[in-house]
Order: C-alpha cells, then structure tokens, then sequence
C-alpha cells in the first residue's frame, strides 16, 4: 500500500538527479531506466489494489500530518515569490498580481481556519485513482523515454544554451506532481501539486526563452493562476462554509442528493478544473503552448496537465446534473466541443489540428462531467483512457514526422509512405484510433451520446453529432493524405531514432490492446468505481453485447492486417493526369503548354471556420456563461444573491 509514495518520492528523486546530471549517455541511461522503474510500479501499485478487492485505500497520515502541510506551505509560499518575481522581470505583471492575491491568502487561511479543520483522510486511493497512475506512469513514462533522443535532434537544431537537465527535471517533477493530485483527498494537499504542475508547465513551454516562448509560458501561468485564484475560492467556501477539506465529504454530499447544497464551492472547483483542461475560454494556452518541443506537447496534452482538469471535473461529478454548476459545466463543455472540433477544420498545421482536438475532445469529457449521471461518468472515464493513449502517440508521430522532413504541415505528408512508412502507419493508427469504428474513441462517444440522451440533454446531443461530424472531416483530411502515395521518394526509415520507433510501437499496441479488453477495463474496474461512488448498481453506458462485438470487428480487422502482412502484388501504374502525363508521373502539360506538378490539397475552409472566428463566439459566449454563474455565487456568499 505505500507503493504511491514510492512512486512520489522516487520521480522526485530522479529529477534532481537529472537536474545534476550532465552526460548525455548517463542521463540516458537514468531516464529510460526510472521510466520502466516507474511503469513498473504504476503496473504493481494497480495488482496490488485490484488484488485486495477493497473499493479504495485511505491514509489518515495522522502522524505525519502537520509536519507535511507545513513543509507544503513553505514551497507554496517560495513558488509564489519565484512568480511575482518572474512576472516582473518580464513585466508581465498580471501573473505576479495572481500571485500576490493567491499567495496571502492560502498563508492566511492555512494558519487560521483551515488549521483548525479535522482531515480524516488526507489520501485516498480509488479506481479512477489507479486508471490515472496507470496513465501517469506508462504514457508519461513511454513520453520521457522518447523525449531521449529527440531533445538530442532538437539541441542539435537549436542556437541555444543546453538546458537539457532542467528539461528532464521539469518532466520528472510533473510525474511526480500528478502522482500527488491523483491521490490527494485533502484539497489542500491537491492544490499545492496542481500549482506545481502548473509553474513546470510555465518552465517547459517557455523552454527556449524565445520571446514567443516567453509570452505563450505567461499565457499559460496567468490564465491558470486564475484557475488557481477559483481553487482558492472553492477551498475557502469549502473550508468555512462547511467544516471540511475532504474532497471525498464533498462528493458524499453530492452522492446524498445534496449537490445544491455544496454547489458553491463546486462550481469554484470546475473552474479550476476548466482552466487546467484548457475550456474555453482559457484555451488560448493549450494553444500557445505548441511552441515547446513536442515531448512537452504530448505530456501535457495526454498523461499530466490537461487530464488533471478532466480528472477532477469527473470526480466531482456526484455533485453536479441539473443544478447551476452542473449546467455551467455542460454548456461550456458543450461549446468547447463544438467550436473547438469546427477550428480544427482549418488547421494545417499538424500540432496545432491535435491541440484543437485535445480542446475539444475535453471538452466532451467535461460534458460527461456535467451531465453526473452513471453512464455519463462511465463515458468520461473511457474517453480519458483512450484519448491517453491515442493522442500521446498522434503528437509523438508528429515530432518525429517534423524532425524527418522538415515539416509539421499536413500538406507535406502526403509522401510519408515512400519515405517513413512505419511512421505513416503508426499516425494511421493514431487517427483511425480518435474517430473509426470499432476503435475506442468513437464508442466513448457513442456512449456519451447515450447518456446524454438518457438524461434529456438534447442540445447537447445535437452539439455531440454537429461536432462530431467536424472530426470526422478533419482527421479523414489528413488520414486522405498518409494515405496518398507519391513515386520517386526515398526511404528514409532508417534515420529514425530507435527510441522513438520502440515509443511509437508501444503506444500502438497499447492502443489496439486498450479496445481488446474494453469490456474487462469497463467490468473490473470503471463500473466498480461508479458502483462505489454513486452508491448504486451501476450498469455500462453501452451493453455488455455491444461491447463484445466491438471487440470481435477489432479483432476479425488485425486478423485480416495479420492475413496480408507482407503479401502484396504491387503493380505500378502511371498516375492519371487526363493523359496530359510527362512521363515522370510527377508533371503533366498545362493548358498554357508550360510543365505543372500535379499536387493535392486539402480544402481548409478558413473562411468558414477560421480559427479567429471560432475563438470570438466561444471565448464570449463561455465567458457570459461563468461570469453569471460567479456572480450568482458570489452573491449567495455575500447573503444577497439568491439559492441554488
């Protein structure tokens, strides 16, 4: 059982080693070694609990208690400084406002009221818990390993300083960090490992400390100081209001059928959780931060930053429904879903199209949140597992992709499968896993339409198929172009680093491996956990048979790849080009009589969709939406306003 502080204590360990650490070789060797040390554990910690049979572990941590908060306190408050610090000397004096606002007032309520509340249980490990070590430790772990050899090829590029072990060290801390959210039933104790995550999020995307860097890593720190700010709020309510610090007393008064009466301090808590989650309107960082090296991308996207919102919007979930938090939480999902999917239309970029389905793919999650009812919590949790695993590898293959041909463009890729096509297969599978039938994604989505419709939410389900429909067209663009063979390119395969080819596989296979035990994941592990929370017999979104056939079309589909593998009777063909053909299947004779290369392009649609445009209605309407939904809870705090 003390596994997870194992695991805390350990990724914290290694990180100030590589921090130290200066030798390209050796610090290879300590991050691949602490990777499989680390996924190793998580694999363990989850036997062991799933072994015991018991719906959860809780540490009362009696003893240990004071001393631990105290220390927090004292990193929280130097943290602080080292923000106000930064946001003046770089004369972004917002972030050091936040901070100055945020700082005192955690001191003072940490000394005074909240010193005095009992926490029963400062950690509590559950189902969802696990699921999310698993993430943490495998996906974040695989991420590292990759980010080995491409931080290699990346300082080979970049005119820069070495800042390679304080890039490592940043990446071990976040695991280390979100070991900690994962677990913490005290919010306090969740808070200090969220600002964590939140300061190495500012440290990773402003890595090369070019003035882009720099603005986009303050973009992020405010707007996340201002989901810190809501934190705060929500933990002062919680705390003074109700006598507790217990995340678990919160969602037990929701699961009572009282969520109105902690409705208060929950919608300050989904804030918090928004904003970590990238909703709109707080998205523009997810966005900003594109501008790292891809390992952060995929860290933050996957396994760390952004599921930490998610992640604490369904554990909430008890607490919301058709109260005013829970319809807070719908629209804005609903409309981050649905705006977010359309922007991504008109990307051509490749890591900008992923960070628009990441926005949007949380937003769909956050919907599930909202909804909080059993079915829509059982979709929110599987489209986490899937979107994991499947956007890891989708920003993974990117980087590399980049790093090969010079190019994130989409526009560029459609000769992947003469020069990298291993690689081009890898991305396949990533995009036919985020929408095809019978992959995982699309089921989630299935079943989180299902549950919208159970519970009566039929704008939402309208926003779902609009949506929906949008991914659907951009990853069929951009699946059109792998797919797209051009002759007379060479393979370049080899140049891949092995590293990077052993991360994709592995995703690859944890992807396909995922759908196969769909039913088992949802049987043992994510039904017991709604079952526990919610205090009810629980039942799947989808039915066991539906399932089941998922499972078996997966199945009959590699049967039939594993059938053909290396049996092909390839005949080459000149390309059609309305027989006006040069002879290098590459040019055809204009209608002026000059030589023109034949090409393909994807239709964007930025005049409909543009990016700019989508961004105006979402970030206003979102905004209106929170703005009423705070003022209406400030109001009731102050005995002025209205009940819930």
């Amino acid at each position: 059982m003390s596994t997870i502080f194992i695991l805390i204590a350990f990724a914290f360990v290694v990180a100030v080693a590589l921090l130290v650490l200066k030798a390209d070789a050796a610090r290879d060797i300590l991050v691949k070694a602490s990777a499989l040390i680390i996924a190793v554990l998580s694999i363990w910690l989850a036997v062991d609990f799933f072994g015991s049979g018991e719906d959860q572990w809780v540490y009362a941590m009696e003893g240990t208690h004071t001393l631990i908060s105290n220390a927090m306190l004292v990193i929280e408050t130097v943290l602080s400084v080292i923000v106000i610090y930064l946001g003046i000397k770089y004369k972004k004096y917002l972030a050091s406002v936040f901070a100055l606002i945020q700082a005192p007032t955690m001191i003072w309520f940490e000394l005074t009221k909240g010193h005095h509340i009992h926490v029963a249980n400062n950690i509590v490990i559950d189902r969802l818990s696990v699921i999310m070590i698993l993430i943490v430790g495998i996906v974040g772990s695989l991420i590292t390993v990759y980010a080995t050899a491409y931080m290699k090829d990346f300082q080979h590029h970049f005119h820069g300083p070495d800042r390679r072990p304080f890039f490592f060290f940043l990446m071990f801390i976040f695991l280390s960090a979100m070991f900690g959210l994962v677990v913490s039933n005290n919010i306090v104790w969740m808070f200090f490992f969220w600002e964590i995550t939140t300061l190495c999020s500012f440290f990773l995307i402003g890595y090369t400390k070019t003035e882009e860097a720099i603005n986009n890593s303050f973009r992020q720190l405010i707007l996340n100081l201002i989901g810190g700010l809501s934190f705060v709020v929500g933990i002062l309510t919680l705390g003074i209001f109700y006598e507790t610090l217990e995340l678990s007393t919160l969602i037990a008064y929701g699961t009572a059928g009282m969520g109105a009466l902690v409705v208060i301090p929950t919608i300050f808590l989904v804030i918090a959780g928004m904003t970590k989650a990238a909703q709109m309107p707080f998205h523009s960082w997810l966005l900003g931060a594109m501008v790292a090296p891809t390992p952060t991308s995929a860290l933050l996207h996957s396994s760390t930053m952004v599921k930490a919102g998610v992640f604490l919007i369904i554990k909430l979930a008890p607490c919301l429904g058709m109260n005013m938090a829970g319809m807070m939480t719908m629209l804005v999902g609903g409309i981050t879903f649905l705006l977010a999917s359309f922007a991504a239309i008109s990307q051509s970029n490749g890591k900008r199209l992923l960070a628009f389905s990441t926005i949007a793919n949380l937003g769909l999650i956050v919907i599930c949140g909202g909804i909080g009812t059993e079915a829509a919590v059982w979709a929110g949790i599987m489209l986490i597992i899937f979107h994991s695993i499947t956007k890891s590898l989708m920003f993974l293959c990117v980087g590399t992709t980049e790093h090969q041909i010079g190019s994130r463009d989409i526009e560029d890729m459609d000769a992947m499968f003469a020069k990298l096509p291993r690689l081009a297969t890898f991305m396949m599978v990533g995009i036919i896993g985020m929408f095809c039938a019978p992959m995982g994604m699309l089921v989630s989505k299935w079943a989180a339409m299902t549950a919208m419709i159970d519970s009566g939410n039929f704008i939402l389900v309208a926003i779902i198929c609009f949506g929906s429909a949008a991914t659907a067209f951009y990853w069929t663009k951009w699946l059109g172009k792998l797919s797209a063979i051009v002759p007379g390119r060479e393979n370049i395969e080899k140049n891949v680093p092995k590293e990077e080819t052993l991360v994709h596989s592995m995703l690859v296979l944890m992807a396909i491996a995922v759908c196969l035990v769909f039913p088992l994941v949802s049987k043992a592990i994510v039904i017991p956990y709604i079952s526990a929370i919610f205090g009810t017999s629980a039942v799947a979104a989808l039915s066991s048979n539906n399932m089941i056939i998922m499972c078996i079309m997966l199945a009959v589909v590699l049967i039939l790849v594993l059938l053909f593998y290396g049996k092909t009777n390839k005949k080459v063909v000149d390309i059609y080009m309305a027989g006006a053909n040069m002879g290098d299947n590459l040019t055809y004779m204009g209608s002026m009589q000059t030589p023109m290369e034949q090409n393909l392009r994807n239709w964007y649609m930025e005049s409909y969709f543009g990016e700019k445009k989508m961004d105006l209605i979402g970030v206003f309407a979102t905004t209106a939406i929170i703005c009423t939904v705070v003022a209406i809870a400030v109001g009731t705090i102050l005995g002025v306003g209205g009940g819930f």
